[in-house]
Order: C-alpha cells, then sequence, then structure tokens
C-alpha cells in the first residue's frame, strides 16, 4: 500500500533580506548627508578665503594713502613734520604700544580710536577712515619707530629703530671695517598699521615697513 507524502507549504520569509536592504539604505543615506556637509563646508571655506582676500586688498588702500602722506603735497613730506604727532595724518612720532600679536592699541577699539604710545602718552587719530567696497571700513595709523619726539638726529640712533647704513657693521662694531667711511644718519623706520572692518563683524590687520630720509 502506498503511503502518501505530505504536502508542504511554501518556506515561511523571515524577512533577512528585508533588514539588510534597510541597513544598506540607512548607510547610504548617511553616506549622502556626510558628502553634502562636505560640499558645504568646502564652499563655505572657500568663499570665507575670497571674502579674506578682499578685505586684505582693500587693507592696501590705506597703505598707499599713509605713503602719499610722505610726497612731495603730503602732511608729513616737509622737513621736521615727522618730529611731532600729526593726528589728521594719523601720524604718531612716538611708537605707539600694542598687544601681544603687536597691533596697536589704539586700532583695538571700535570706534572713537585712541590709545598709548610707548611714553604712556594717549595718541587719538583724527584722520578720517576710507571707506570701502561691499561696506567696509578702512582705518590706519602711522608710527615712527623711537621712543621721543623730535627729530632722528636730536633723538639718537640708542631712541629708534634705522636701518644701518653701508658704513656700519651688523653689532656696530666700526672697528671690522677695512676703511670706515664717513658717518651718514640712517633714517629711522616707520610702521603702518591697517584694519579692515567688513561685513558681520570681520575684521582683518595688516602691517607694513617703511624708511624716510630726514
Amino acid at each position: 500500500m502506498k503511503t502518501l507524502s505530505k504536502m508542504h507549504g511554501p518556506a515561511r520569509e523571515r524577512g533577512v533580506v528585508l533588514l539588510f536592504c534597510l541597513i544598506i539604505l540607512v548607510v547610504l543615506l548617511a553616506g549622502g548627508v556626510a558628502v553634502m556637509r562636505s560640499m558645504d563646508t568646502s564652499l563655505a571655506g572657500a568663499g570665507n578665503l575670497a571674502f579674506k582676500r578682499d578685505l586684505v586688498n582693500q587693507g592696501e588702500l590705506a597703505i598707499a594713502k599713509a605713503m602719499r602722506e610722505f610726497n612731495a603735497s603730503g602732511a608729513l613730506a616737509a622737513t621736521g613734520a615727522t618730529s611731532n604727532n600729526v593726528a589728521a595724518a594719523n601720524y604718531s612720532a612716538v611708537q605707539l604700544a600694542t598687544n601681544a600679536q603687536g597691533i596697536p592699541e589704539v586700532l583695538l577699539k571700535k570706534t572713537d580710536l585712541n590709545g598709548p604710545d610707548v611714553l604712556g602718552n594717549t595718541f587719538r587719530p583724527t584722520g578720517t577712515p576710507i571707506s570701502g567696497s561691499g561696506g567696509s571700513t578702512v582705518r590706519y595709523v602711522i608710527d615712527r619707530m623711537c621712543n621721543a619726539t623730535g627729530t632722528f638726529a636730536s633723538i639718537g640712533k640708542s631712541g629708534c629703530v634705522y636701518t644701518p647704513s653701508k658704513t656700519e657693521t651688523p653689532g656696530g662694531d666700526q672697528s671690522q671695517l677695512a676703511t670706515p667711511g664717513p658717518s651718514v644718519p640712517s633714517p629711522p623706520i616707520y610702521r603702518v598699521s591697517v584694519r579692515v572692518d567688513g561685513p558681520r563683524d570681520t575684521q582683518v590687520f595688516l602691517q607694513a615697513s617703511f624708511t624716510k630720509p630726514e
């Protein structure tokens, strides 16, 4: 007698494949979000670099204007004009006090610029700020790297930072020269410090130095 085999129904689906698909979808979603954030960060970084470069370019306007003050028609061109402060030209005849980063304290105030020099006297520049593009404002000060007012000849080299002449050797030892030349006054060094205030309370600081024979 033949026995009939039991009839088996279709195997029960346990949903394992569906679970793996959901995990893969979650991983792909997280990867897509990470890529989008990375792109946003890269775009923001590139935009910030371009923004900073634009502010630096606008800061060059102040350096150019400061240099023009020493030209023939400038406020600091005449003989002896650099011996004392010229507030209208944002010029201090005495070196200005700075913070740890070398920025003159006079430029650290948002408005009503004023700050001490190395002698403790308050310097208050009154020159008109430069209006840059995009709503930016450029402010600057010029200070002579000396510890007193007066002409460079009267202060002496011990009171100023100056550029050594060709007749001087490093360290000031004239005995090292085979043929010491005549004593030629070396011009002191002037420093231009610039602050550019841009949109969204951004700031850029620039500095440059130069010499001018006195």
